[in-house]
C-alpha cells in the first residue's frame, strides 16, 4: 500500500518547483558543445573566436581523438556538432542514428615530420632520416598518435609502414591519446621527434620550437575530414556548421595547412 505525502512535504515539492526550472533554463541556454579531432585545436579556436565577434553568438569547444569523441557521442555525449579528422567516424555514426546526415567534407590532413631542438634528425631528410636515426642508434623515442583511434596516428603507422620502418621503430614509439598530445611528446627532453599533423607546427603556440617536413601523401591514405550535425543539434550550431563554410574561416584552414575540398 502506498502512503500519501504529508502536507508539509507536499508543499516543500512545489516549493522546490520554481528553483529547477530555471536551473533547467539555464542549462538549456548553455553554449552548444562543439567537439573537434585534436588536429583543429589551434584552427577551430580562431573560428570560433571570428564567428562570436561576426554573429555575436558562441560555441564551447572540446578536443581529443576522433575515436574516442565517436564512442563518446554514441554513449549520449551532449555534442551538438562533431569535426572529425577521418569521415569514417561521421559514417559510424549516421549508421548508428546519433547523426542527422552523412556530413559534409570539411578539409583533408596532412602529416609532418617534426623534430625537437638539437634532434640529430634532419627533417630536410624526409622519412630517410628516421632510417638514419635507427641506423645510428639515435632514436630512444618517438612520439605518434594511438592508431587505435586516432586518425593522424593511423596516418603515422601506414606512412612508417611503407618505408619498412614501423617494426624498426616499435621499441621507440611514445604513443599520444591524441595528435595533440603526440606533438608534446615529441618536444619533451629525451625525444627525437614524432609524426604530427600539419596543422599543429604551422600554429603560433608551436612556430620556432622545432624543424618539421610534410611526409608524402601517397605514403598514407587520405585524411578525410568531415563535419557532422548530432541528433542534438540546435540552430547555434546548425548556423556554425554553416559558417564553416564560409569564405573567411577558409582561409583560416588553408593557413593551418589543411587542404580544402575542391582544391
Amino acid at each position: 500500500m502506498h502512503a500519501f505525502p504529508s502536507p508539509r512535504r507536499a508543499l516543500a515539492a512545489l516549493l522546490a518547483l520554481p528553483v529547477l526550472l530555471p536551473r533547467a533554463a539555464r542549462a538549456q541556454a548553455q553554449p552548444p558543445l562543439v567537439a573537434g579531432a585534436a588536429d583543429l585545436q589551434f584552427a577551430l579556436e580562431e573560428v570560433a573566436q571570428r564567428f562570436r565577434a561576426e554573429t555575436g553568438r558562441q560555441v564551447r569547444l572540446s578536443f581529443g581523438s576522433s575515436g574516442n569523441i565517436t564512442r563518446q557521442i554514441e554513449q549520449g555525449a551532449p555534442v551538438e556538432l562533431f569535426l572529425s579528422a577521418d569521415e569514417a567516424f561521421v559514417f559510424r555514426l549516421h549508421e548508428g542514428g546519433h547523426a542527422r546526415d552523412r556530413g559534409t567534407l570539411y578539409a583533408v590532413g596532412r602529416i609532418v615530420l617534426f623534430t625537437p631542438p638539437g634532434s640529430p634528425l634532419r627533417t630536410d631528410q624526409g622519412m630517410a632520416a628516421i632510417r638514419a636515426g635507427l641506423e645510428a642508434g639515435r632514436i630512444r623515442r618517438f612520439a605518434i598518435a594511438n592508431p587505435e583511434h586516432a586518425p593522424y596516428g593511423r596516418a603515422a603507422e601506414q606512412a612508417l609502414r611503407a618505408e619498412g620502418l614501423w617494426e624498426r621503430l616499435q621499441p621507440h614509439l611514445v604513443l599520444g591519446e591524441n595528435v595533440s598530445q603526440a606533438a608534446q611528446f615529441a618536444l619533451a627532453g629525451g625525444s627525437q621527434g614524432g609524426i604530427v599533423a600539419y596543422s599543429l607546427v604551422l600554429a603560433p603556440a608551436l612556430q620556432g620550437r622545432g624543424a618539421f617536413a610534410l611526409i608524402p601523401d601517397s605514403l598514407h591514405e587520405p585524411l578525410r575530414q568531415r563535419m557532422v550535425l548530432t541528433r542534438r543539434a540546435g540552430p547555434v550550431a546548425e548556423a556554425f556548421h554553416a559558417y564553416m563554410q564560409a569564405a573567411s574561416v577558409r582561409e583560416i584552414m588553408r593557413r593551418y595547412g589543411f587542404v580544402l575540398p575542391d582544391e
